[in-house]
């Protein structure tokens, strides 16, 4: 990305942001949508209307966005908003299951699972990860005639590997099963057709690659499927109105909105709406195609030159898997917020000193590259990481199927 890009991001000047999978840089666009929006309200000019159009304008920019079709997405408040909606409204019958691999997924991703367990009795089979990856053929061989549902992340918040929904939603057809998408790490940094992909579902919140605010998210809902559908919570902004007034409603009739648009539950946080159909509107400027091809870039030349300083590098050289998520460490090895390595607490503690923004997860140092990284924020970290590595005189076990 040129220049231009990273200047819409002021925050990338007062330090090496590498956290774009906890939470975007805010972009001066979406700041000018705030203060907007902000400002209105402050002095009582709020206008409704304008405000509902700006929903629509987000809902109809992000179903571009994924292939889809606005009747197709249904406003949310997060991630985890959209994959209980749609989780809870499915058919489910006792002895139904669901296939996923909890030791990948966010912890959003799987308690519902065990809730729909207790009131529902349904069955929740778990798969074992194979070298960080979601398997494939394990998640393939799990599913049965019985098999209402799988779902999994586009790409794992931890240790960030792609994962091949494709070919994992091919294998639910086969059996009449479901895929439900944790698309949080994804959308806006990758590609991504649902209709290329075969899902059925697929939730995603504003505030990381989408370049939004915490509090707003959308989910898709494939058109054949919403219509068998039943919300699980009903408000007036899913139900069919036929034009009339928001507040007007018929005795004894519930017809729901066509499609996803059932699933909307109102009133909008109309704040989040504005914020999230400014970024759109750079995404889609820029292309997302650019922008995966510059964070997929930086991404593989800092694992490329941490791997030559002999560190851990997940999932070693760069390849398909590679995302634009840099993890560092061994994975399950530790804590949310720590690593079980000494070692590595040690390096993201000198890299914290050093002005680099990164996380931990799941005992692995993250490093998440934004449109915003530049080279220079790679030469950084590569850096500071050589300094610390020649003071402590570190040399990881690294396997040489790694380097």
């Amino acid at each position: 990305m040129n220049p231009e890009v990273r200047a819409l991001f002021p925050g990338a000047s007062q330090q090496a942001y590498f956290d774009i999978s906890a939470s975007s840089l805010m972009p001066q666009p979406v700041l000018a949508a705030v203060l907007s929006h902000t400002g209105r309200r402050m002095l009582g000019r709020g206008d409704k209307v304008a405000m509902l159009a700006t929903v629509e304008r987000a809902r109809s920019s992000f179903a571009s966005l994924i292939g889809a079709t606005p009747e197709e997405v249904a406003i949310t408040k997060n991630v985890s908003d959209g994959l209980n909606l749609f989780g809870a409204s499915l058919p489910w019958r006792a002895g139904d299951n669901v296939v996923l691999c909890p030791a990948l997924e966010h912890p959003n991703n799987i308690y519902l699972w065990y809730s729909l367990a207790r009131t529902h009795g349904i069955e929740v089979r778990s798969v074992a990860p194979e070298d960080g990856h979601i398997p494939v053929a394990a998640m393939g061989a799990t599913m049965d005639e019985r098999t209402r549902l799988v779902t999994l992340p586009s790409i794992t918040f931890a240790p960030g590997f792609v994962t091949e929904v494709k070919a994992i939603a091919a294998a639910a057809r086969k059996v009449g099963a479901l895929t439900l998408v944790d698309a949080a790490q994804s959308i806006g940094a990758h590609h991504t057709d649902v209709g290329e992909l075969g899902v059925d579902a697929l939730a995603v919140a504003a505030q990381k690659a989408l370049l939004s605010v915490y509090g707003f998210g959308f989910l898709y809902v494939r058109r054949e499927l919403t219509e068998t559908l039943t919300p699980v919570h009903v408000a007036r902004f899913g139900i069919e109105l036929d034009g009339a007034h928001e507040t007007a409603y018929s005795e004894d009739e519930l017809r729901f909105r066509a499609g996803a648009l059932r699933f909307d539950v109102g009133n909008y946080n109309y704040l989040g709406a504005a914020t999230t159909a400014a970024a759109l509107g750079l995404l889609s400027d820029w292309g997302v195609a650019r922008v995966e091809e510059h964070v997929r870039g930086l991404a593989a030349d800092l694992a490329s030159q941490l791997l030559d300083l002999r560190l851990p590098v997940v999932g070693g050289r760069p390849g398909p898997h590679l995302a634009h998520i840099v993890s560092v460490g061994e994975s399950g090895g530790g804590r949310h917020y720590t690593a079980d390595d000494p070692a590595m607490n040690s390096l993201y503690e000198h890299l914290t000193a050093a002005g680099i923004r990164l996380a931990i997860r799941t005992g692995m140092l993250r490093f998440s590259i934004g449109v915003y990284n530049d080279q220079g924020d790679i030469d950084r970290v590569v850096q500071a990481a050589g300094d610390w590595r020649a003071k402590r005189g570190y040399l990881a076990k690294v396997s040489t199927r790694y380097l």
